[in-house]
């Protein structure tokens, strides 16, 4: 039965690597287990293949726009799998580099969140969607902008907090 959401444990963590267009280069176990794909399904596909659909599209935005300056990034991620469950994942998203400090690749590490963040989360990224519905990425953008003016944090301050 799908959209039923799965856990993993505290002390686990989902790893995987993308070339710098996003497609899926490496995937640990429980990367490749959580996203209910085989190996060979996922190697080469673009990282959006997991994209649940209760994603607002500012976050990744700002993902990309943050790793590719050569930034690191934390996220709270809602994935979906093959068979329509998901999963929410506590992203850390960084690029690597060559020796001569170019990105050659991004690599993202994922624990589990804690449910006082996604307390916090679910509704923002609700929020966010309807945003987007209604104005575009730009009107979500402008929203979330203006809740971290509200508060008096960076988007880093903000999400570091929870």
């Amino acid at each position: 039965m799908a959209n039923q959401e799965l856990t993993f444990g505290e002390g686990e963590f989902i790893v995987s690597k993308t070339d710098l267009s996003s497609k899926i280069t490496y995937g640990n176990a429980l990367f490749i287990k959580m996203s209910g794909y085989d190996e060979f399904e996922l190697l080469g596909q673009p990282h959006k293949i997991l994209r649940h659909e209760d994603m607002p599209s500012v976050v990744f935005k700002l993902l990309w726009s943050r790793i590719k300056e050569g930034k690191e990034i934390f996220a709270y991620v809602k994935n979906k799998t093959k068979n329509g469950d998901f999963y929410w994942v506590f992203a850390h998203v960084t690029p690597s580099f060559s020796p001569n400090k170019e990105i050659t690749n991004y690599h993202s590490v994922r624990r589990m969140p804690s449910e006082k963040a996604l307390k916090v989360i679910k509704p923002l990224y609700a929020s966010l969607l309807q945003q987007e519905r209604l104005g575009g990425i730009s009107a979500s953008e402008t929203y979330l902008n203006n809740l971290l003016t509200e508060k008096g944090l960076s988007y880093d301050e903000f999400i570091l907090s929870l």
